[in-house]
């Protein structure tokens, strides 16, 4: 597996570079990563996180666009407003998970 160096921390990560290694996740690395593909993370945004990390820890998978929005509770208008275009491919990688199951 690759590694990549983000904020001075190497960090383990695939081929397109979503993280392999859930613990190596925090909030300040999810700044960095949404820094890097320009987004300025809130506190509605952790919301989302938040969610999606429990749900991983629990399903064994990426909670797919519908799931966020169905049990997190987060009208799907909202995830494209907090991550516009391709929004579960960027709230998987912010949130340091897989990328979800059908993503291009």
């Amino acid at each position: 597996m690759p590694i990549t160096t983000i904020a001075g921390r190497d960090i383990h990560v695939d081929d397109e570079g979503f993280l392999t290694a859930y613990d190596e996740w925090d909030a300040d690395l999810a700044k960095q990563l949404a820094a890097q593909i320009g987004i300025d993370l809130t506190d509605a945004h952790f919301k989302v996180l938040t969610f999606l990390r429990a749900d991983y820890a629990a399903q064994g998978e990426t909670a797919t666009l519908r799931r966020v929005s169905t049990l997190g509770g987060i009208p799907t208008k909202e995830l494209f407003t907090l991550f516009p275009k391709k929004p579960a491919k960027k709230m998987a990688y912010i949130a340091g998970l897989p990328k979800p199951h059908g993503c291009v």
